[in-house]
C-alpha cells in the first residue's frame, strides 16, 4: 500500500511541474541576424525590466528578473526583433 501512495505522489509531482518545464517555441534565424545581446539587455531594462538572469535558450533569449510593479518574471524573447514569445508572472 505504501508503495502505491509513494507511485501516486510521485507521478502527481511530475504532472504539477510539467508546466515549468515547457520551453518558448522561438523562430530560428543564423545567429548572424540576432540582436546583440547588450543591446538586447539595454532595450528590456528600458521597458522597465530588471534582469536577474540572461541566457541563450535554444533560440531565444531568456531573462529572469523583475518588472516595473516589482514582481518576478520569466521571459523568452524573439533573438531577432526582441518581441516576447512567452511570458510567465509571479502571481
Amino acid at each position: 500500500m505504501k508503495q502505491i501512495i509513494a507511485a501516486v505522489a510521485l507521478g502527481m509531482c511530475a504532472v504539477v511541474s510539467m508546466p515549468a518545464l515547457a520551453k518558448a517555441n522561438c523562430k530560428a534565424y543564423p545567429k548572424s541576424e540576432w540582436m546583440k545581446e547588450a543591446e538586447a539587455k539595454a532595450r528590456i531594462e528600458a521597458q522597465g525590466y530588471t534582469i536577474s538572469k540572461f541566457k541563450v535558450d535554444g533560440n531565444c533569449y531568456e531573462i529572469y528578473g523583475r518588472n516595473k510593479a516589482g514582481k518576478k518574471v520569466e521571459i523568452y524573447f524573439d533573438a531577432k526583433t526582441l518581441d516576447p514569445v512567452k511570458t510567465e508572472i509571479e502571481k
